[in-house]
């Protein structure tokens, strides 16, 4: 699926089971509380932190999945509302990225194999 697709998906699921956009501070609120829930499975499964009882880790990977798409799905919204084509940002944003570290990672001696 090419992001100008899930732009138009997300439109159409807002359209038909949303009733509308929630405002864009609302959905910067629900984007931060979604990176939040991505951030504690994060922190437990690859971090210091643990769960408080056993979890299944096959779990745990469709959990971090779905939170990545919850976070995705706000992002799309946003972008929706505010009239981002973000096809075009990321190709921008990938372009200023090369111009500005094409060399930078590959001469950081912090990422090179020991």
């Amino acid at each position: 699926m090419k992001i100008r697709e899930l732009q138009e998906q997300v439109d159409q699921w807002i359209k038909e089971y949303g009733v509308r956009y929630f405002d864009e501070m609302t959905n910067t609120v629900v984007l931060m509380e979604e990176v939040g829930e991505f951030s504690r499975l994060m922190a437990r499964q690859y971090g210091e932190q643990s769960f408080k009882s056993s979890v299944d880790s096959s779990q745990v990977k469709i959990d971090i999945a779905d939170e990545m798409a919850d976070i995705l799905f706000v992002l799309t919204c946003l972008a929706n509302q505010m009239e981002v084509d973000l096809d075009a940002a990321i190709h921008r944003n990938l372009d200023k990225k090369t111009k500005r570290d094409k060399a930078r990672h590959h001469n950081n001696p912090k990422l090179k194999d020991e």
